[in-house]
């Protein structure tokens, strides 16, 4: 028998599908719901209604036991931050680029169902939905113009160029290309021909109409940032320390790459080291690095189940995907749908590139697949009634999630799988790019100084250029995910830090098990429950994992 906090979990689930059928879609959530989400004023108040009113009802219901208990904990926790967030006016700024509605846009299609002609049907339907998401989208952009709550400038250049970008790269004709002949080629065409039409009317509602009242400032100061970083971490921030811890773990994280750099090349420098494994660690086409990203997430799959992880057999099926034309810098992951029909999937953007610098990229395969997100998020689908339906569906937590992948890319070097030339190095320029993360997005949205030697060599106060120049040397990006770095710190505060701090989070859990258990401590168990409790915002993090 359902419990009833149970039961208004999975009520909840249903009546925000209805609401917003493109989180359905995404969510891979079975029903009738319809394909175009109403993004207007309205439709946003009512989505935020239900919030309120579920949370009501949640704070009147009796637990009656303890996964009621942690469902009430985490439930209550994402439905206060997202209610802070709107009663803010945060719902008026609908623009986050690269992650956030254009992009979606395209993920919402890209992840349809594409085995029968219902199937695609439902493609060409969606596709369809994207002028009229877009218009009702445009509302909720004028009802910010309205309230003088717009965003800043930076964003609506950039996401009238992502808009633009989608329609000059013809992005949904591989499915039109991969349908064929068959009898719903032509409507296929025509919508995706319309869905181009609406992604270059949006770029110049964005470029005409919206940029003369977007905000000049890229920052959003201390308390929007606050706000934030609550929904992001589950957690409240003290930004000052994360700020000055940040720095200190650059700092630590660099010494240790100097030193790994001197493993490799004896007397070289690190610039001079990453240039020679760019030259030799490479992959020169598309096909050889989709094979080798498959090779290295199967590999991954196979040395944890069983050792370090009880993987369930629904879990061992992930997808991996080249994505061309994307403005995205990063690779990312989707999860499975609510059925696990829909198997999890990590995306990997190509930009322009024709040769593929595989040595730092090894780390990600562990960030994107498994240990990290896959297995993660893939552990909730397959909980059964262990966790609620809102757990499942709709209750990630930023600091959670990327916190834990993150740790992945440790574990994994704890494991000694860095062995191919440059690989440990890899893993640690990219825990050197999250530690630059949170310097940057903290100290750009709260208006912060530098440390007196780092504004000796930077400048003594953050704007894009200065945060461009540290993530470029100090964070050792990949020369086409710099750009697209900054811009999404700009338009979504407080993600960015998420990694770091996620990690430093779980790491504490982890020594604190540890030392309360000491010899007996047992870390496949303590994985185990870690992933079985599902998503957590970071307050109660430790706490929950104590038991």
């Amino acid at each position: 028998m359902t419990s009833p906090i149970f039961a208004l979990a999975d009520e909840y689930i249903t009546a925000y599908a209805r609401l917003d059928p493109m989180f359905a879609g995404m969510a891979g959530i079975k029903g009738d719901f319809g394909v175009a989400s109403d993004l207007g004023p309205e439709a946003v108040a009512e989505r935020a209604r239900l919030r309120r009113d579920t949370l009501a009802r949640l704070n009147a219901l009796e637990s009656t036991g303890p996964a009621d208990d942690l469902a009430r904990l985490h439930m209550a926790e994402r439905l206060e931050a997202d209610l802070a967030l709107h009663d803010a006016g945060e719902w008026r700024r609908a623009l986050r680029v690269p992650y956030g509605f254009i992009q979606t846009l395209c993920s919402y299609v890209d992840l349809a169902p594409r085995r029968t002609e219902g199937d695609w049907r439902n493609v060409a339907a969606r596709m369809r939905a994207v002028p009229e998401m877009f218009a009702t989208w445009r509302q909720t952009m004028n009802a910010g113009i309205e309230a003088r709550t717009t965003v800043a400038l930076r964003q609506v250049v950039e996401g009238a160029r992502q808009a633009r970008r989608n329609a000059d790269a013809r992005v949904f004709d591989k499915h039109v290309d991969a349908y064929g002949d068959g009898p719903q080629a032509r409507d296929l065409k025509e919508a995706a021909e319309a869905a181009y039409a609406a992604f270059s009317a949006a770029a110049e509602y964005l470029e005409q109409t919206y940029a003369p009242h977007a905000d000049p400032d890229d920052g959003v100061g201390e308390e929007r940032y606050l706000l934030h970083a609550r929904a992001t971490l589950g957690a409240s921030l003290d930004p000052r320390e994360a700020y000055d811890w940040a720095w200190d773990e650059l700092h630590r994280i660099e010494d240790e790459m100097a030193a790994e750099a001197e493993q490799i090349l004896p007397g070289a420098g690190l610039g001079e080291v990453i240039a020679h494994l760019d030259a030799t660690q490479v992959l020169d086409d598309h096909e050889a690095y989709l094979a080798w990203l498959r090779e290295k997430h199967e590999g991954a799959l196979a040395a944890l189940d069983g050792v370090h992880f009880d993987i369930d057999p629904r879990l061992m099926n992930l997808d991996v995907e080249l994505v061309h034309g994307s403005s995205a810098g990063s690779a990312y992951y989707t999860g499975p749908s609510e059925d696990l029909s829909r198997p999890g999937r990590t995306w990997w953007p190509v930009a322009e590139r024709e040769r593929f610098a595989v040595w730092g990229e090894l780390t990600t395969v562990f960030h994107e697949g498994v240990p990290g997100h896959h297995l993660q998020i893939g552990q909730t689908k397959v909980a059964g009634d262990a966790l609620s339906r809102f757990a499942k569906a709709s209750g990630s937590v930023s600091g959670h999630a990327e916190g834990w992948a993150l740790y992945a890319e440790r574990l994994s070097d704890e494991l000694g799988w860095f062995t191919d030339p440059g690989t440990r190095l890899g893993m640690l320029k990219g825990s050197a790019l999250r530690a630059a993360r949170v310097v940057i997005d903290i100290g750009w949205h709260l208006d912060l100084p530098l440390p007196a030697l780092e504004a000796e060599r930077h400048g003594d106060r953050w704007n894009f250029d200065v945060a461009l120049e540290v993530l470029r040397e100090r964070g050792r990006i990949a020369g086409h995910r710099a750009h697209p770095e900054i811009v999404r710190y700009a338009g979504w505060p407080a993600q960015a830090i998420c990694y770091k701090l996620g990690e430093r989070a779980w790491i504490a859990a982890r020594d604190e098990a540890r030392a309360a258990a000491g010899p007996d401590f047992d870390l496949k168990a303590w994985h185990t429950r870690a992933l079985n409790l599902g998503p957590i915002g970071l307050d109660n993090l430790a706490s929950v994992l104590r038991g």
